[in-house]
């Protein structure tokens, strides 16, 4: 098992002006993990910024998608193809509307939610059999739409939580590789 390579990506949309978005919560976990696993993202052929290393004793590439959120299928797909990474050790994590701030969820498979960049990862792929971690970032306030709600930075008060929960969901992440989904959901599935 030690032997397979795994591929973990965070979803996002590329460029400073969306770093701190609620929609780049993926990113934001991906960042932990390549400062746990000592590596440096790169640009990568595939149109992603992507490292090798290992977690868990695990082989493992990191990657985020440079497309927009709605595009992100292809580099996946591309990243899967060329390191042959089985569909069953592909996880993807995410911003969750449907989730309170603060919680996480890791769960096998499922429907999009209306989440464009899994809408376009399931499509690219072919199926919607991976893995996924849900990062919670609540619902908008008011009438506010979701879609400007996801686009808007964390508030100030989430802010003061975001390190707490990022470290959680990159634990959660690495407990996945090393001890299988029933055990990290067990741990993390708040």
């Amino acid at each position: 098992m030690c032997g397979d390579r795994w591929l973990i990506v965070g979803l996002g949309n590329p460029g400073p002006a969306y770093a701190g978005n609620r929609h780049n919560a993926g990113f934001m976990v991906v960042s932990v993990l390549a400062d746990r696993m000592g590596v440096r993202l790169k640009r990568d052929r595939s149109r992603a910024f992507a490292a090798q290393g290992r977690l868990g004793g695990h082989p493992v590439t990191l990657a985020e998608p440079m497309t927009f959120m709605n595009l992100s299928g292809r580099p996946v797909s591309a990243l899967r193809t060329f390191y042959k990474v089985p569909i069953d050790q592909i996880l993807v994590m995410h911003d969750e509307l449907d989730l309170p701030f603060g919680s996480i969820r890791l769960k096998l498979g499922g429907g999009d939610n209306g989440h464009n960049g899994l809408r376009s990862v399931g499509s690219a792929l072919g199926t919607k059999d991976y893995y996924r971690l849900r990062v919670g970032i609540g619902r908008p306030p008011g009438r506010m739409d979701p879609a400007d709600f996801v686009l808007h930075n964390f508030a100030a008060t989430e802010r003061a939580e975001l390190g707490e929960v990022l470290e959680r969901s990159a634990d959660a992440a690495e407990m996945l590789i090393v001890g299988g989904l029933a055990a990290a959901q067990n741990a993390f599935n708040t």
